[in-house]
């Protein structure tokens, strides 16, 4: 597969299949992803892959649960779409979003990405320096794990909604204290298929040089 076509049909798959994916499927996406960039090379992820089923639905009750808090949170700040087409696009969104939720637990696997939770607050003889989110070191550990998926057939999708009871998740798969779930990903073969999404122009989001300048 051609590098930009996994690139850009790699969505956020919310439905899948019974079909089970394998260890060794598994593990080459994580081979993948432990290839990826981190600030300094310290390379701090863990994962923790969950394909036990008893676990599985342990989560998802968990997830379900912080979900019937997180919509209307989110939809009580969203700002009015800015067109029918994206009102229809966000709609399409929440109801894949809301069947994750009531069936998380029946992901054939989820992987949890994990960190050490270290402080990465660095300061000069200026004061503290916002060098940004510790997180900036994982995340691009996730994409890749998510694009080699993607490579396999096997579509993902990217949450964090869990962390709103991440306690219960770490009491649930015997996570240190220590250690961040940074996200949650299920994944499985997708119902549907693997298009390309519809976006805002490239040129119209890309500013050069000062913002607000846009090519002609």
């Amino acid at each position: 597969m051609d590098l930009f076509e996994a690139l850009t049909t790699t969505r956020a798959v919310r439905r899948f299949t019974a079909e089970p994916v394998t260890e060794d499927e598994i593990l080459q996406c994580i081979r993948v992803a432990t290839q990826a960039p981190s600030g300094g090379n310290i390379q701090p992820w863990q994962f923790l892959v969950v394909t036990d089923p008893e676990t599985k639905r342990a989560i998802g009750d968990v997830y379900r649960r912080a979900y019937a808090r997180y919509e209307p949170a989110l939809l009580a700040v969203r700002p009015p779409a800015r067109s029918a087409e994206d009102e229809e696009a966000f709609s399409r969104m929440l109801r894949s979003s809301r069947h994750l939720a009531e069936h998380m637990g029946e992901a054939p696997v989820m992987v949890l990405f994990l960190m050490p939770n270290i402080s990465m607050a660095l300061r000069d003889a200026g004061g503290e320096l916002d060098v940004g989110t510790p997180f900036a070191s994982v995340y691009p550990a996730v994409q890749s794990f998510m694009l080699a998926a993607r490579g396999l057939g096997i579509g993902t999708t990217l949450t964090t909604v869990y962390r709103i009871y991440q306690d219960e998740v770490r009491a649930l798969c015997g996570i240190p204290e220590r250690y961040e779930i940074v996200a949650l990903v299920p994944m499985g073969r997708p119902r549907g298929r693997f298009v390309v999404g519809r976006r805002r122009p490239a040129e119209q989001v890309t500013h050069w040089n000062r913002f607000g300048t846009k090519r002609a």
